[in-house]
């Protein structure tokens, strides 16, 4: 049986973590509760062991508990910890690694992957103090989802309602490898650069890590997809349960593509050389003047795909753009006749960092995605196109 700990922050939204811990019992995942003090004031302890069918823990100073350090065993005996509320206090908490109560002790002593889902008043939600202490926690690997819009409380609406229980569920079961839709499916991806020789020791390439389309392919393949990755040269490990093709040149990895159909989804992440130069058998030596290099235009791997008569069901390519990227973007999807071109802005660090802000352009319009770690851009991706299969 899969196992969260769930800690209840202290907001009018606690009332649904009751709910929350129904759903997750019915769907059989065990459930431990910590109830923070500020939480106690909207729904009980009682509720909540009742419900969960455990003991429910408010202190760190309980005597009984803590003769056994009880908060590293809570921490780490969970598969996934979930904040839910996570009100801007407790956020703020995190972010700063504090550890004042139990809730926040123990998050600091996990090494559990965590889940927060944020409620609290959209003034709050949009404040600069938030905004800075979310990007802090992403970049450190938790996993926020993004509040829901709507009348709230205290009377206001905009962001900053809780996610409903049932996609807060949706959420848990994904990172617990529970949300099976994509199975059945075979999924394509690229990832990576290609090296397209001078000689035996230079080539022409990019400054792709690959860690985008890596990210995916474990994204799609925890959904249950079963996944071709045509990788170019990287020094990534295989994603789990993920099918490794490498290749180095551009012909090669349009070969392998070829090769991996038929697909129910393709998404094409690799940052493929636009050029090619007839390589010289020996290394070219330097003389008065650089060598003159004849360029031929590599195979057009995303729109060979969208025209050829195996098509997948959905094509998606990236556009890696360094100024107006949606404009090119959205272009790009036409020319190329993707169902979805993901763009993003690479004139920063983006190719080689763990963040990314990217725009998923499709023929419904643009979504932004700002500034998330690579492996949440691409948990969006792979639910979107489970939602697309």
């Amino acid at each position: 049986m899969k196992r969260i700990l769930l800690i209840v922050g202290g907001g009018i939204a606690a009332y649904k973590a009751c709910e929350l811990v129904r759903l997750c019992r019915k769907a059989g995942i065990g459930v431990k509760v910590v109830l923070t003090e500020g939480g106690s004031h909207f729904v009980t302890p009682m509720t909540l062991a009742a419900l969960s069918e455990n003991q429910v823990y408010t202190t760190l100073w309980d005597l009984k508990d803590e003769a056994e350090m009880g908060h590293i065993q809570l921490s780490r005996e969970a598969d996934l910890v979930v904040v839910a509320p996570a009100t801007a206090d407790l956020l703020a908490k995190m972010a700063a690694g504090l550890a004042d109560d139990l809730a926040t002790t123990l998050l600091l002593a996990t090494d559990k992957p965590v889940l927060a889902a944020p409620a609290m008043n959209v003034r709050m939600w949009q404040h600069a103090a938030t905004v800075r202490n979310v990007a802090r926690l992403r970049a450190d690997g938790v996993t926020i989802l993004e509040p829901d819009e709507g009348p709230m409380a205290c009377g206001e609406y905009g962001p900053g309602r809780l996610p409903e229980p049932e996609a807060i569920l949706a959420a848990i079961q994904a990172h617990l490898g529970m949300d099976q839709r994509l199975t059945g499916k075979h999924i394509l991806v690229t990832a990576g650069p290609t090296h397209e020789p001078i000689d035996p020791v230079r080539y022409i390439a990019n400054r792709s890590s690959g860690r985008q389309g890596y990210a995916i392919a474990e994204a799609l393949a925890r959904l249950g997809a079963r996944v071709t990755l045509v990788s170019g040269p990287v020094t990534l490990p295989t994603p789990a349960d993920v099918t490794r093709i490498d290749v180095e040149t551009a012909r090669e990895m349009a070969e392998a593509v070829a090769t991996a159909l038929p697909a129910d989804a393709a998404v094409m992440v690799a940052a493929v050389g636009d050029w090619r130069a007839e390589a010289a058998a020996q290394k070219l030596k330097k003389g008065d003047a650089p060598p003159s290099l004849a360029l031929s235009e590599n195979p057009d791997i995303l729109a060979s795909l969208a025209q050829d008569p195996r098509r997948p069901k959905l094509v998606v390519g990236f556009a890696a753009e360094t100024e107006r990227v949606i404009e090119h973007a959205t272009a790009k999807r036409t020319r190329k006749a993707a169902d979805w071109i993901v763009a993003n802005d690479v004139s920063g660090d983006v190719m080689g960092g763990e963040a990314n802000t990217v725009h998923l352009v499709t023929a419904a319009g643009v979504e932004h995605w700002d500034r998330l770690p690579k492996a949440e851009v691409a948990r969006r991706l792979a639910e979107r196109i489970a939602d697309a299969l």
